[in-house]
């Protein structure tokens, strides 16, 4: 596998920097946890607090966890960080979203660790500079609300929406990746290490950056707007059987003849009050009623032909349990098998980064804290006596089935 050989310590919690040590692994990198004692990441309770889908399973670990081994360490302790050095020092990569302090408190900052050839890679909630870096993150925090995705992703007459769990952090996570694959590219050149790093803050800029550009050129109109001020050609509409979906038309001089036509109303093309843009968004609250109303006479499969045959882009607007189902997530590998033999038949996401020639790693099953500590200890030039003495010290910890 293209990345067989590198070998990452991951010292991080919750979702966005695992994330991108998962997808690292998923490219055959050999990817250690190190987790806080006892209980390990506290991201392996996400799915037990309220209002989590209810499942017996850690969906959560299966997610971010898989392909990794884990060890679990005292890091406050000398011989914790010890040991985490040595660790380290035969890493190519460091990852961690720990918070300035605790890599201060631990001596963990990139000086204090690094070694030519070590990658130090590090997710901020904000960024490394500024007023706020030391504030605490999260991708409902920075990425979401922060950015203005959160005050933006609403209709005028409806309150902002919560973000879902991960949100932010799952394309944070591909910066992440990102940024660490350009290192190791810089490396193959120059031999030389580095630390890079990229922030929720910055992820969430990025993600609203059209509207957020527009604002910075000192555009205008940018408002709420409910459903009939829209775009008739960029809107969402209801079936006869209930199945919603949405339309892009963004050629409007060739969509809107499409949308016409599929609707069965070719008359509307040339109506004063819709023929051209400016007038469409004019009489919008006309427009979308009569729209609605044709839609509602057929169900999705007579709108899906139609649509198909005006080559007329939309989509599905699915719930999660549609795209879990969708025969089209497991053709283009979008949700790939998991391989562990203590869940039959469960399947997982695949990280979203295809190189040809490359195959990826099968996701295996995520570890428990500390499962593979004597094992990972050994290979770092640890005796079984230094092990025993590190565990009954409680600097070192071991799962117990």
């Amino acid at each position: 596998m293209l990345l067989s050989g590198i070998r990452v310590v991951e010292v991080a919690t919750y979702i966005a920097a695992p994330a991108s040590a998962a997808i690292l692994s998923d490219f055959g990198a050999d990817v250690i946890k190190v987790e806080r004692l006892p209980d390990g990441d506290p991201y392996r309770t996400l799915y037990k607090m309220g209002a989590m889908p209810i499942s017996e399973h850690n969906y959560s670990m299966i997610l971010d966890a898989r392909n990794k081994r884990s060890i679990s360490l005292d890091l406050a302790d000398d011989a914790g960080r010890d040991a985490l050095l040595r660790l380290v020092a035969d890493a190519d990569i460091f990852i961690t979203n720990c918070q300035f302090a605790v890599l201060d408190k631990l001596r963990l900052n990139y000086e204090q660790i690094k070694h030519p050839r070590l990658i130090y890679a590090h997710v901020t909630g904000y960024g490394d500079t500024g007023p706020d870096i030391a504030r605490p993150g999260y991708d409902m925090t920075a990425y979401w609300a922060r950015s203005g995705l959160m005050n933006s992703v609403h209709a005028a007459s409806s309150d902002p929406a919560l973000s879902v769990p991960g949100m932010g952090d799952h394309p944070t996570s591909v910066a992440l990746f990102a940024s660490i694959m350009m290192a190791l590219f810089r490396r193959e050149k120059t031999g030389e290490g580095g630390r890079v790093t990229t922030s929720l803050l910055a992820n969430g800029a990025w993600s609203n950056a059209c509207v957020l550009q527009a604002v910075l050129v000192g555009a205008t109109g940018i408002r709420h707007r409910d459903r009939w001020e829209n775009n008739i050609l960029a809107n969402h509409f209801l079936a006869r059987d209930g199945q919603r979906f949405v339309l892009c038309g963004v050629q409007a001089s060739m969509d809107w003849p499409r949308l016409c036509r599929v609707i069965g109303r070719p008359e509307l093309e040339q109506d004063p009050r819709f023929s051209t843009g400016d007038a469409r968004m004019e009489n919008g609250k006309v427009l979308t009623t009569i729209c609605d109303d044709e839609f509602s006479k057929l169900d999705m499969e007579d709108w899906r032909q139609r649509l198909k045959e005006e080559h007329l882009a939309w989509g599905p607007v699915q719930t999660v349990h549609d795209v879990a189902a969708d025969p089209q997530m497991r053709a283009a590998n979008v949700i790939v098998p998991l391989d562990d033999p203590a869940l039959p038949g469960v399947e997982t996401i695949a990280s979203p980064i295809h190189l040809d020639g490359e195959q990826k790693r099968a996701p295996s099953a995520a570890p428990a804290p500390g499962q593979h500590t004597e094992e990972i200890l050994k290979q770092a030039g640890y005796s079984d006596e230094q092990i025993s003495d590190l565990i009954s010290r409680g600097i070192a910890g071991t799962h117990k089935a």
